[in-house]
């Protein structure tokens, strides 16, 4: 700790170079330090510090780290508890460009795995960015050790060791983590696509903001026929919407809520904070939204299952553009997403190409097959599961060509 102070006066008033000589690791009371990084200009990306509390100091409860899941959990929840504490103890801006900016990677309402807090049998590592404080470009040194030396170590202290941390909230925290992967498992073996809880809040405040909507959204509630009760190892018995495995389509008029199931269903793959609504709705794991993607770069994709024959003899087996267009970039972002083990194909008729998707009686007529190059993904999608196993869900609200191959329709009221 000693040292750092004497190198941090040292550089005082000293071009903002001088700060490359923090680079190192320091012992300070109750946790270690390193500077693993140091920008090079104040107007730079800040530097990377990680604070590492040994587990004696953490006193973190084996029981809450030692399996994966709950310590992906516990991670994800402290990543959480450090961004609250840098609001609560850190002062923030002082000086030129990014002085006395200090940070955490973001978390949004999923639960994901994060490499901005470690968990591990011997300590608990916190990676942040800490933007060293200038005056123009000269070392502010006393600033710097104020930052370094007192607001960091109080972050740490509140963030990271059991003694600050409510534990009712992190205990609910890891139990929605575990009920949601052990939902997921259960979709597998009960041959289902998805499952969706009753009482799930489903609609968000805005279409840039995941978070719940304030007033005025319905708890979902699923329909008898389709309803099933999973038993879950916290929450108990939880009734909801099972989806079967096969072709599902979800219809309704218009605003009630056809797409915004779909995005749930496209978030459930992960799983979501206690209070986000959404917490018990889950979805197989290698499930993909698909969307038409106008303007797109396709290298070296096979698209023939879709597309082929296409004017001027172009190669349909390696299909390579920089500028796709909404069909052929439909039709390669499938392919894909079964290349890497895709089970679940999400669409939305609203976010996809009208001629990928369908081609009526009428077009047929009159434009013979032999002048068509593409495939409509109605002529596919029974294909895709019967032969490959991949599920689909589609919302649709303007064309009922997909009711001839449909198993289930669920209709939104």
């Amino acid at each position: 700790m000693e040292r750092l102070r004497r190198l941090l006066a040292a550089v005082e008033g000293r071009p903002y170079g001088a700060y490359k000589r923090l680079a190192g690791r320091y012992r300070l009371p109750g946790l270690e330090l390193a500077v693993d990084h140091v920008q090079g200009d104040p107007f730079a990306a800040p530097s990377r510090v990680t604070l590492e509390v040994p587990m004696e100091t953490a006193r973190l409860p084996e029981g809450w780290w030692r399996d994966p899941v709950r310590r992906l959990a516990l991670e994800d929840y402290l990543a959480r508890r450090v961004a609250e504490a840098i609001a609560t103890h850190v002062r923030g801006h002082r000086g030129s460009g990014k002085s006395g900016e200090v940070a955490i990677l973001p978390c949004g309402q999923e639960v994901l795995r994060r490499t901005s807090v470690v968990v591990g049998p011997s300590k608990v590592e916190a990676r942040i960015t800490v933007g060293l404080p200038a005056a123009g470009r000269r070392c502010l040194g006393r600033e710097a050790e104020a930052i370094l030396l007192g607001e960091l170590p109080r972050v740490a202290r509140h963030a990271l060791t059991a003694d600050h941390l409510d534990a009712a909230a992190v205990a609910a925290h890891l139990d929605t983590v575990e009920d949601h992967h052990h939902l997921q498992g259960w979709l597998e073996a009960a041959g289902l696509a998805a499952f969706v809880a009753d009482g799930s809040l489903l609609p968000r405040a805005s279409g840039v903001d995941d978070r719940p909507l304030a007033a005025g959204g319905l708890p979902f509630e699923a329909p008898e026929g389709l309803a099933r009760v999973v038993e879950l190892p916290h929450a108990g018995p939880v009734r909801g919407l099972a989806i079967p495995q096969g072709v599902t389509l979800i219809v309704g008029g218009g605003f009630h809520g056809k797409s915004t199931l779909l995005r749930a269903l496209e978030r459930g793959v992960h799983p979501h904070v206690p209070g986000d609504g959404r917490e018990r709705i889950a979805t197989l794991a290698s499930a993909v939204k698909v969307r038409a993607e106008d303007g797109r770069a396709v290298g070296a994709v096979d698209i023939r299952p879709f597309i082929d024959n296409l004017p001027l003899g172009r190669d349909c087996r390696r299909f390579t553009t920089d500028n796709a267009s909404g069909s052929t970039s439909q039709a390669a972002a499938i392919v894909e997403a079964l290349g890497v083990g895709c089970r679940l194909l999400l669409l939305d008729e609203d976010t996809s190409a009208t001629n990928f998707m369908i081609r009526d009686a009428r077009m047929q007529q009159l434009v013979a097959r032999s002048q068509e190059p593409i495939t409509p993904f109605l002529h596919r999608v029974r294909e895709l599961h019967e032969r490959l196993g991949v599920s689909t869900i589609l919302v649709m609200g303007g064309s009922g060509d997909y009711f001839e191959v449909a198993d289930t329709v669920i209709q939104m009221e």
